[in-house]
């Protein structure tokens, strides 16, 4: 039997599970979607579920348009502090929302398969595992995620709940760069270990280290537009496990953010030639390996307004706002909007009631999951419309064609 989406997205959040492979969460995901007339499939390299739903509706001749509309499902390593009934047991959390996203898509799942006589199309719903950078939106489409209907989709829509900044129920929109993209970085200085009373018989790749986090922020500063943001920030600095041994090897390690590929490209070249040059300076050799984790999130312009039009017309104008600025945190279904058009939507989720609210990540986080109904509704309205437009533009254009003189 179908769960309220309450009592679902509390399910959801007691099974939180981390990573690729989440058995428990595919496993309540493919309860909701039985019995409700969708081709179902599960993943290969990862435990993901695609349903699709054919509508009904009069569709032009030709391929079948299609669009896609995703959740992500994986939890964090995160022991909750919350204190509310349905927290995990042991040390998973659902501490981004993610069971948030679940919930709501099943909702908008059962909306359309009521309307289905409505929906000229299919419609591609993408529930994701490994968003938390495992690389799931990558292996997603690697399985042929956007070309499971046999026509690649023709626009995508994503979304992502805070629990801190928006006001419950609110949808924040913008045009181009919605979140950055995140580079990891790791710079292993490699020197030649001795005895700290003689440095000089030693290569030491301490202070070479060292020197690098400095200089290779002055160089940002003056590589790199101040109109196109950069923000390089270092969580690991480690060499050696003795107070009077020189270390053979000094490691920095940190995470890249920009908002733009082409910015991230230019800044990487810096930190390489930085590093090279710091550890020529210092006589010691410098290794740079970056795994490049998501590309900045980027929504097309037209499908924003789309998506937006959509909002205004379910919610209510004064819960539609536009973001005069990306956040700086990153999503990867970034690598979905590199390959089709489509939007990426802010949801207001605050729960707490606090002025100053844990954010998404804390252990504290809470999220307001009144909001669920809002949210499906939205995504149904968003399906029901973007294949409506698709139909209609095919229309036309056939009709142009026809009407054209030869």
């Amino acid at each position: 039997m179908s769960a309220p989406l309450q009592e679902l997205r509390r399910e959801l959040h007691a099974t939180a599970e981390v990573g690729l492979h989440l058995p428990a969460t595919q496993a309540v995901l493919l309860r909701e979607l039985a019995g409700l007339g969708l081709t179902v499939h599960t993943g290969i390299n990862l435990s993901s579920v695609t349903a699709v739903l054919s509508g009904t509706g009069t569709v032009p001749d030709g391929p079948r348009p299609a669009v896609l509309i995703r959740s992500d499902m994986d939890a964090l390593p995160v022991t909750e502090t919350t204190g509310v009934p349905f927290a995990a047991p042991g040390a998973t959390m659902h501490a981004c929302g993610h069971d948030l996203h679940m919930a709501a898509l099943i909702g908008a799942v059962r909306r359309l398969a009521a309307r289905r006589h409505e929906v000229c199309g299919d419609v591609v719903f993408m529930f994701q595992p490994g968003e938390e950078a495992w690389g799931g939106a990558r292996l997603m489409l690697d399985e042929g995620v956007l070309d499971v209907t046999g026509t690649r989709v023709q626009a995508a829509l994503g979304l992502h709940v805070l629990s801190y900044d928006l006001p419950a129920g609110a949808m924040a929109f913008r045009s181009g760069a919605v979140l950055s993209g995140s580079n990891i970085l790791t710079i292993d200085f490699h020197g030649r270990g001795g005895h700290g009373s003689a440095p000089h018989l030693a290569a030491d790749p301490v202070p070479a280290a060292a020197e690098f986090v400095s200089a290779v922020q002055l160089a940002l500063s003056r590589g790199v537009s101040m109109f196109d943001p950069v923000t390089l920030t270092f969580g690991i600095l480690s060499a050696g496990t003795q107070h009077n041994v020189i270390a053979d090897v000094a490691q920095v390690g940190g995470t890249l953010r920009t908002y733009s590929k082409d910015t991230a490209t230019r800044a990487l070249q810096i930190i390489d030639t930085v590093a090279s040059g710091v550890a020529a300076a210092h006589g010691v050799t410098a290794d740079v390996t970056v795994r490049h984790d998501t590309i900045p999130t980027v929504s097309d312009p037209a499908e924003t307004e789309i998506a937006r039009g959509v909002a205004t017309t379910v919610l209510g104008g004064e819960r539609v706002r536009t973001l005069a600025q990306p956040y700086s945190i990153s999503e990867d279904f970034c690598w979905v909007l590199d390959q089709v058009p489509g939007a990426f939507v802010m949801v207001g989720a605050d729960a707490s009631g606090d002025p100053d609210p844990a954010a998404n990540h804390s252990p504290r986080a809470m999220f307001d999951d009144s909001i669920l109904d809002s949210v499906a509704q939205f995504e149904t309205a968003w399906a029901v419309e973007r294949l409506a437009a698709l139909c209609r533009d095919r229309t036309r254009a056939v009709t142009i064609t026809v009407g054209t003189p030869g």
